[in-house]
């Protein structure tokens, strides 16, 4: 084992792996049940929490193709989550626009899958969730610069 690594590091990876498995398999039913897919969901997600995005900038935060984003926006847009509109800066940019639709699908996505996660801690006390919040959280920090 090396200095830098902990005995836990392993075991860590591990439970991360078996629990982001398990959030995915049960966010695709919820996701199914709201007849959006993980593609959507995740360009909503993006979208709502940068603002207004080009096709291109969509492209590179979602790692796919422009002509996949602008197939999965085709999509979207028959569904009402979202719209493209002219920049009011550059006319010659189009943006896309999370319609109300989308912001309320997603609210009530995340509701189902907090309910789910809910209902999976209720036997951990107030305190280990509190620890495993923090944790979570400084793990986060350390890792967002990779994104």
């Amino acid at each position: 084992m090396t200095q830098n690594k902990s005995e836990h590091v392993d075991s860590i990876e591990e439970y991360l792996r078996k629990v982001d498995y398990i959030i995915r398999k049960k966010g695709r039913v919820i996701l199914s049940d709201f007849n959006i897919t993980v593609p959507q969901f995740t360009a909503l997600q993006i979208l709502i929490n940068n603002g207004d995005m080009t096709i291109s900038e969509l492209s590179q935060k979602m790692d796919l193709a422009c002509s996949t984003i602008t197939d999965l926006i085709d999509r979207m847009e028959k569904t009402n989550l979202v719209r493209r509109r002219k920049d009011e800066q550059d006319k010659r940019v189009v943006r896309v626009e999370v319609l109300q639709e989308g912001h309320d699908i997603l609210a009530r996505v995340l509701e189902k899958r907090i309910e789910f996660l809910s209902e999976k801690l209720k036997g951990v006390t107030e305190e280990d969730k509190r620890t495993l919040r923090t944790a979570l959280e400084n793990l986060y920090m350390e890792m967002k610069e990779e994104i």
